[in-house]
C-alpha cells in the first residue's frame, strides 16, 4: 500500500496564510494617506470661524441672549 504523502508546510506558507490579503493592506494604506492629507490641508487652512467661542459653561441663560423674545424658546421645527 502507498502511504499518503504529507506535505511539510514551510515558514513562508504559514506566514502567507496568517497575513492579511494584499487588497486589505492597500486599502488601509490608502485610508491612512487620505487621512494624513486631509489633516494637513485642515491644519494649513486654519480655523473656520476664528471669532467663534463657546458660550459659558454655566448652562444658564444670559440676559444678552434673550433678545426681544423675553427668554422664550423660539426654535422653529421642533415638532411641538
Amino acid at each position: 500500500m502507498k502511504e499518503p504523502q504529507q506535505s511539510a508546510r514551510g515558514a513562508g506558507t504559514v506566514l502567507r496564510a496568517l497575513a492579511p490579503p494584499p487588497a486589505l493592506c492597500g486599502f488601509l494604506l490608502l485610508l491612512a494617506l487620505i487621512f494624513a492629507v486631509s489633516y494637513a490641508v485642515g491644519a494649513a487652512a486654519g480655523p473656520v470661524a476664528p471669532g467663534m467661542h463657546r458660550s459659558g459653561t454655566s448652562g444658564g441663560t444670559d440676559i444678552e441672549d434673550m433678545g426681544d423674545t423675553g427668554g422664550m424658546d423660539m426654535r422653529h421645527g421642533s415638532g411641538h
